[in-house]
């Protein structure tokens, strides 16, 4: 495999796991991040570089110099709150940055293109599971950013021979089962993780938002994938393009939910540790069940979870997290055979 891809955002907790995979498939991968969110020890394979989107005569350079077959964009900024307090720079470093990019592809011949976006493209959900055909109507800036670089990829791809794949992310937790790389963020802001991050005393307590909501427990329900299983949709997605698939929009999320309620339970039980909770009020937009309908990636790109199930994705998180910190969190009989069940 000589097949020459550019993956932005690389050295971030997803990016650098669909790099590790790229790289063990034989894939010759080129990373392009500043490194703001990420880390050059995240990034296994290939070369790293150091630069920021928004240099665009950098970006030519890399490009000039590499000859890419595909491009995989992952560089964003994805804290919905941050986005409400500074949009500009959501637009800035969301939207901008993915018309760089597409002007290099343009440029330099570059056909092949996967993007890494949100199910915040959604906005209020109409329906629930929701499905790729659902209205597209983003109630942040975040998701605002995400859904105009959709649009932009789009309009490329009609004026120009570019294919496309979409991935439109729901709740991405997990590492990687070896142990090898996993997220580092410190603001990470997502269910599972901060509820690790609380079980390992990282954080003094876990606070829910809202606990009216018309769901069996009160809480949230939310649909969570293993960030192994979202890595190999991305391996999918650009083997599918390699062999004439058409552009597509995809959801990527197992399309079964937990609640909040459901996944504090576990990571309790999991860690050994029966952590404090706070009973918040809800957040204004949050809507009481997000799942996906992935009936659709299943069946066009072949896609087959390995990881699908919420035990795994916590163990892989606290496992991660444990070695990476070297937590003094109590450690029971499940976590400590975590690598031979999931590896």
């Amino acid at each position: 495999m000589n097949k020459k891809v550019l993956v932005t955002g690389g050295a971030g907790y997803i990016g650098s796991h669909v790099v590790r995979q790229l790289g063990e498939l034989g894939y010759d991968v080129v990373v392009y991040d500043n490194c703001s969110t990420g880390s050059a020890n995240a990034v296994l394979y290939g070369k790293l570089i150091i630069g920021d989107l928004a240099d665009i005569d950098k970006l030519y350079q890399v490009f000039a110099k590499h000859q890419f077959s595909a491009v995989l964009h992952f560089g964003a900024s994805l804290i919905v709150p941050e986005s409400v307090a500074l949009p500009l720079d959501y637009y800035a470093n969301n939207t901008r940055n993915t018309l760089n990019l597409l002007r290099c592809c343009s440029a330099m011949g570059v056909n092949q293109f996967i993007f890494s976006s949100t199910a915040a493209v959604y906005g209020e959900l109409q329906q629930n599971p929701v499905s790729e055909s659902a209205p597209t109507i983003p109630i942040n800036p975040y998701g605002r950013s995400k859904l105009m670089s959709e649009w932009l990829i789009q309009d490329y791809a009609l004026s120009s021979s570019m294919t496309y794949v979409i991935l439109r992310y729901f709740n991405v937790a997990g590492a990687d089962p070896k142990g090898r790389i996993g997220q580092i963020s410190p603001n990470a802001t997502h269910l599972i993780k901060v509820a690790c991050d609380v079980a390992r005393g990282e954080k003094k307590e876990l606070q829910i938002f809202g606990t009216d909501f018309p769901t069996p427990d009160g809480t949230g329900i939310r649909d969570y994938v293993h960030v192994e299983d979202l890595a190999a949709a991305h391996l999918d997605a650009l083997r599918y393009i390699d062999m004439g698939g058409e552009s597509q929009i995809f959801n990527c999320g197992y399309g079964q939910g937990y609640s909040v309620r459901q996944v504090i339970e576990r990571v309790k039980a999991i860690s050994g540790v029966d952590f404090p909770v706070v009973e918040m009020e809800r957040r204004p937009g949050d809507p009481a069940i997000v799942t996906a309908c992935a009936n659709k990636i299943r069946q066009v790109l072949g896609w087959q979870p390995k990881y699908n199930h919420l035990d795994t994705i916590i163990f892989t998180t606290l496992a991660w997290d444990k070695q990476r910190q070297n937590s003094q969190l109590p450690v029971n009989g499940k976590l400590t055979r975590l690598y031979s069940l999931v590896s």
